[in-house]
């Protein structure tokens, strides 16, 4: 006689312990071949033959996005997203499924590929998910939306999607979903109402000024003198023109300017990046940056520098009602001491364009999946964007899967 161990993912679900195995291979599969935001071609192809396996039927979006129905008779129809790209970072985790992945660069150049924020987990739990409510169909009823959005780190993919018709070929949700993996121990999950994450936006800085030999700088005006002005200048918002109840960062993420010592170059060019916690004090914030930069020009007799846009996040929050709905499904399926309130960090999410573009409630959460041993003596492991990021498999199947299901269900469940 043989026994089967059995893993249970919420009060009411268990699964054979060879069903987090098989997904445990899909997990590893995903993370050894990652792509990057917008070229997520195979991630995609694997995805849909996921779907086709379980007999779900599927559509792209959005270029390398991918929608599945799941369909259980009259009921609600809710949306939830996983997102697939992963980073230009080389992996120094040194898992035996490492990722080993490069890409080339039009310009000839050569980048190493990781899943190295989680992505890979979300996926795998979208999966999951699918596959049990496929063979669990008595235990919930109405629409399931599965969204596998590509270009979350770019800040491009939730709008490609929408853009591409998402909502116009899709059923409309009543609430989409959406979870992220986190540093934490497994067992836990992380949510609150409001605001979930930060707002972000990236913008490249193209200073002008006018060439002219090194030894003779009166002829010049000296964009990287100008530039290194405004940087200076520009950490003075966060620490002068905000109370500092008011959370935000400026960071200058790159400065390149000149060819050779000796030459004053025409150009300097740097690039920001910009955390607010809400659209008010955005504006407040990107209005002084384009002051800032307006008035160092001014003050070093150089024309009007360039700003270019290179993306923007929207905010990511979590409507107090819903939230509550998905707090009190935890609780019943995990208990309170599985729940923390998260913190404002100063992470960004696009996730939230999903459903403020049709005017539908969003909820956001996070989960752990690392043992707890990792926490004692103050100590963590490595986090997301991190070269070591790396959940415990098992972990992250279990916990991103059972959220999922939880989180879902408390929509969808018959009871």
């Amino acid at each position: 006689m043989t026994t089967t161990t059995s893993v249970r993912l919420t009060a009411a679900i268990d699964v054979p312990e060879s069903f987090v195995d098989e997904y445990i291979t899909v997990y590893e599969h995903l993370h050894a071949h990652p792509e990057l935001s917008g070229q997520e071609f195979a991630t995609a192809a694997y995805i849909e033959a996921r779907l086709a396996d379980l007999g779900i039927e599927s559509f792209r979006c959005g270029v390398t996005g991918v929608v599945a129905i799941l369909r259980n008779g009259d009921g609600p129809v809710v949306g939830f997203r996983a997102d697939t790209d992963g980073l230009p970072i080389a992996e120094q985790t040194g898992l035996a499924y490492s990722s080993e992945t490069t890409v080339t660069q039009p310009d000839g150049s050569t980048i190493p590929v990781m899943h190295g924020c989680g992505h890979d987990t979300h996926i795998t739990a979208a999966l999951a998910l699918a596959n049990v409510l496929t063979e669990r169909r008595e235990l919930w009823a109405g629409t399931l939306v599965l969204i596998f959005q590509p270009g979350e780190e770019t800040a491009y993919g939730a709008r490609a999607m929408i853009n591409d018709g998402l909502w116009d070929r899709a059923p409309k949700p009543e609430v989409v979903l959406a979870q992220h993996v986190l540093p934490a121990a497994k067992g836990t999950l992380f949510i609150r109402d409001g605001h979930m994450a930060t707002l972000a936006d990236s913008w490249k800085i193209t200073v002008h000024g006018r060439q002219a030999h090194g030894s003779q700088p009166e002829n010049s005006i000296d964009p990287i003198v100008a530039a290194s002005a405004m940087v200076l200048r520009l950490q003075t918002i966060v620490s002068r023109e905000l109370a500092p109840s008011t959370p935000a960062v400026i960071t200058v993420g790159t400065f390149h300017a000149g060819l050779k010592e000796n030459i004053i170059p025409d150009t300097a060019e740097f690039s920001i990046n910009v955390r607010t916690p809400d659209e008010d004090t955005r504006a407040n914030v990107l209005a002084a940056i384009r002051r800032i930069i307006s008035a160092e020009a001014a003050a070093s007799a150089a024309p009007e520098p360039t700003i270019t846009e290179l993306n923007n996040f929207p905010r990511c929050y979590n409507d107090p009602a819903a939230t509550s709905r998905i707090i009190e499904a935890f609780t019943a399926d995990f208990g309170t001491d599985a729940l923390t309130e998260a913190p404002l960090g100063m992470a960004s999410e696009d996730a939230g364009w999903l459903s403020d573009a049709i005017g539908v409630p969003g909820v956001y959460w996070a989960f752990g999946a690392f043992s707890p041993a990792l926490f004692q003596d103050g100590t963590t492991p490595a986090g997301n964007h991190s070269p070591f990021f790396a959940p415990e498999a098992h972990a992250a199947i279990v916990g991103g899967t059972s959220a999922a299901l939880s989180g879902v269900l408390a929509y969808l469940g018959r009871n």
